[in-house]
C-alpha cells in the first residue's frame, strides 16, 4: 500500500488510539478549553478598549489577519517538515 501523508483518507484501521484514563483526558480537554477562553478573552478585551465601531471592527479584521498569517507559516512549516 503507497504511504499516505498525515490526514489523507482512508485511513487504515485499526487506528493505535493513545489510551489513557478518563481523568487524564478530562484534565487535558480542561486546560485546552482554559487556553482557548484566555486567548478568546484577550481579543475581546483588545476589542472592548477600542474607543469606536469601526475602531472595534478594523482591530477584529486586524486579529483575522494576524492569525491568518500565523496559520499559514505554521502550515508551511510542517510542509516542509513532511
Amino acid at each position: 500500500m503507497n504511504a499516505r501523508r498525515p490526514g489523507e483518507w482512508p485511513v487504515d484501521l485499526p487506528v493505535p488510539l493513545d489510551l489513557q484514563s478518563e481523568d487524564e483526558l478530562y484534565v487535558r480537554r480542561a486546560a485546552e478549553r482554559a487556553l482557548h477562553e484566555m486567548v478568546l478573552d484577550s481579543i475581546r478585551h483588545d476589542l472592548q478598549q477600542q474607543p469606536s465601531p469601526f475602531t472595534v471592527t478594523t482591530a477584529a479584521r486586524n486579529w483575522c489577519n494576524q492569525i491568518t498569517a500565523v496559520a499559514e507559516e505554521i502550515a508551511r512549516s510542517k510542509r516542509k517538515a513532511a
